[in-house]
């Protein structure tokens, strides 16, 4: 089975954002980048897949600037066996299908039995651009799964899908695929130390991004969030707060 594996490139937790003077981007500080976790889940599937089938080989693929190679090099250590970078200089915010057009544009001359990506990002939150792909490429689709049974002699892969409530829906569906995997579905591994070597001096197949077509979106504006309510910060000795606190739950008949 040859399996492609979506991933991207998010802000760290820790890093310090802020927003363009125009409000059209989100400025990041260097060096405070890390691959999405729900696409280590996508990833770490699809190694597990390669090793119940022997032959099988994973690819990660991935849309950004040069920055983005970072995130390839970690998919290479956890044990992808290839890498490609569609390189898009990002001077426009990337929305769902214009990545999914990009995407598609190399996925669709390979010939890929499966295609793995997180069932979202954790910084956008879309949960669009899978979705998007399998429909420009004309494959079926299976999104919130957290259980996957695939059958190559078949062509087929069974999915669970996650639904609300606690309820799981069954689907079997037709090789080539897409499934959007949900968090939960595995435990990812840590890179072991030869892959970590391997990813260092392995070259990527870097592939310049082609032109867009006319954009279906276009971003308003960004803004922080207005706040949601106000607050009272007492002040005085511990004596004069606990007074002044006492005055206000009275006041308010919460005692």
């Amino acid at each position: 089975m040859r399996m492609l594996v979506l991933v991207k490139q998010i802000p760290a937790v820790e890093a310090e954002i802020g927003i363009s003077e125009d409000a059209s981007a989100v400025l990041v500080g260097e060096n405070c980048w890390r691959m999405n976790r729900f696409d280590e889940f996508a990833l770490e599937e699809a190694l597990r897949i390669r090793e119940a089938f022997p032959g099988s080989s994973v690819e990660a693929l991935s849309v950004g600037p040069l920055r983005v190679a970072a995130v390839l090099r970690r998919a290479l250590a956890m044990g992808a066996d290839e890498a490609i970078h569609i390189l898009h200089d990002g001077n426009q915010y990337p929305f769902p299908d214009d990545l999914a057009f990009l995407m598609a544009s190399f996925a669709r001359d390979n010939s890929f039995d499966l295609i793995l990506a997180g069932v979202m990002s954790e910084d956008a939150m879309q949960a669009q651009t899978g979705p998007m792909l399998a429909e420009m490429l004309e494959i079926p689709c299976a999104t919130a799964v957290v259980a996957q049974r695939v059958s190559p002699e078949k062509g087929r892969i069974t999915v669970e899908r996650e639904l609300e409530g606690g309820v799981r829906e069954r689907l079997e569906l037709p090789l080539p695929a897409l499934i959007a995997v949900q968090s939960g579905i595995n435990s990812p591994r840590y890179p072991t130390l030869s892959h970590v070597l391997r990813s260092r001096s392995q070259l990527l197949l870097t592939i310049p991004a082609a032109t867009l077509p006319p954009r279906r979106e276009r971003l308003s504006c960004l803004a922080w969030p207005e706040p949601s309510g106000k607050a009272l910060f007492l002040e005085g000795n511990p004596e004069e707060k606990a007074e002044r606190l006492a005055e206000i739950f009275a006041g308010r008949a919460l005692f």
